[in-house]
């Protein structure tokens, strides 16, 4: 059974983007630039496009950088409405999510979860709204947008996921080249944080524990999607969004 369209989500922009330097010495990753808006930015329309009314914004590095920025955005009228939360510690995003959750800030039904340097072109049918409709809480505690290796921009590594016999992630084994990256996007219910740890903490905690439980879906993205690591991955990013024509869609086929 799928569920409704959330109404809240978080994303993650508290880190200090080491491997993006020099570029993120001065400026937020989140608020690096590609195709003329900043990376949050562009995370921002697609939820408010989906229908997320309230999202939640962690900031640490350069803090008041990305509270400028989202008050910009509320200045000039742009949806959805934003809470931000500083971290004078960082508390990784395991840590961060829950804090959002306990605060009631996010939640009480399932809410996604985004990188703040997530990024990426929807195919026939919005990402988002693909992932609300796959999701059944009764069967998983979270759902993991993956991204083929052969649709990134940018470089990727050796994959973060396989697919076992049951069409459910799994961690590589030794040597494994796996296909699969996550791609910063996911949604989630709150059962995913029952007896979280407190303080910081990683998010690969609890997609273990739900892994090992079989609670934790994934679908793969059927369109291009951008690494955003380095600073020529942001050269790449570029390239790409010039040489394709109208490359963002939704469900109806225009914006998404």
């Amino acid at each position: 059974m799928s569920v409704e369209m959330p109404e809240t989500a978080m994303i993650f922009a508290a880190g200090m983007g080491r491997r993006m330097r020099p570029l993120s010495e001065t400026t937020p990753k989140p608020l690096l630039k590609v195709g003329g808006q900043a990376i949050l930015c562009h995370a921002l329309d697609r939820l408010d496009r989906a229908g997320v009314g309230r999202v939640v914004v962690n900031a640490h590095w350069h803090a008041d950088m990305v509270a400028a920025a989202l008050e910009a955005r509320r200045a000039a009228g742009d949806g959805p409405r934003t809470i931000l939360r500083r971290e004078d510690e960082l508390l990784e995003t395991g840590g961060s999510a829950a804090a959002a959750l306990r605060a009631g800030q996010v939640g009480p039904g399932p809410f996604f979860l985004l990188n703040g340097d997530a990024m990426w072109l929807n195919g026939p049918q919005a990402a988002l709204r693909r992932l609300a409709a796959a999701f059944d809480p009764a069967k998983m505690d979270a759902m993991l947008l993956l991204g083929a290796m052969t649709r990134a921009v940018g470089e990727v590594g050796h994959g973060d996921f396989a697919v076992d016999a049951h069409g459910r992630p799994r961690r590589p084994k030794a040597g494994e080249l796996t296909p699969y990256v996550y791609t910063g996007v996911q949604i989630v219910s709150p059962a995913l944080f029952d007896g979280a740890p407190d303080g910081a903490f990683s998010l690969n905690l609890l997609w273990d524990r739900a892994m090992a439980r079989g609670r934790l879906g994934m679908i793969v993205h059927d369109s291009l999607w951008f690494h955003l690591s380095r600073p020529q991955d942001i050269a790449a990013a570029e390239a790409t969004l010039r040489s394709t024509l109208d490359p963002d869609h939704d469900e109806s086929g225009v914006h998404g």
